[in-house]
């Protein structure tokens, strides 16, 4: 089973140097416990702050089977010699085949909402399925979830290339996405 954990310092800690301390220490967390990917989505920063922080956890990956992809920053992923970029799949957005001409070796992973989005990334190294079930912060209610039957429908779809389910994830439901035909699970909060 593939894992990816998606950071969000925000929900670590409110104060932004702790924040970032922590960051370091689930990363260096995460490549102990063998997560497969750390997607640094850290949306607000600067491209020197994104800089500075991909390459500090890629100090704390070092050694370990962790990859390191930065969230819709291919400079970001260029500069730091991340190990790859995770992308969106909306119109306008980069594409897998636009990043392997600049980062022929990049790891490319694209979100995914519905089946065309689906059909329309089947170039990347794997994709992200979501949000699978309904996501709340904080008891309200953020997003809707597609269920594990468009789940399912996205996994057939994408063929050979690996899905990993987003959204809602946890311990209790994650064999369900399994046995719907994910490879694998992704999320902000499950791996902390």
């Amino acid at each position: 089973m593939t894992r990816c954990a998606i950071t969000n310092r925000k929900i670590v800690s409110s104060e932004e140097q702790a924040a970032r301390r922590a960051l370091l220490d689930l990363a260096r967390w995460w490549a102990h416990a063998g997560i497969d990917y750390l997607q640094l989505r850290e949306k607000d920063l600067e491209a020197a702050e994104m800089v500075s922080l991909a390459r500090r956890i890629l100090t704390e990956l070092a050694g370990s089977r962790t990859k390191l992809l930065i969230n819709g920053r291919l400079d970001v992923a260029l500069a730091t010699g991340a190990h790859g970029v995770h992308l969106t799949s909306r119109e306008g957005e980069l594409t897998p085949a636009q990043v392997r001409s600049i980062f022929p070796e990049a790891i490319v992973s694209v979100s995914c909402h519905t089946i065309d989005d689906v059909r329309h990334s089947l170039d990347a190294d794997f994709l992200l399925f979501g949000p699978v079930f309904e996501k709340s912060v904080t008891g309200e209610r953020v997003a809707e979830g597609s269920g594990l039957e468009l789940l399912h429908q996205a996994c057939l779809a994408a063929g050979q290339v690996p899905v990993l389910a987003l959204g809602g994830i946890t311990a209790d439901n994650t064999n369900a996405c399994l046995e719907a035909g994910a490879s694998g699970i992704a999320g902000i909060r499950l791996f902390l």
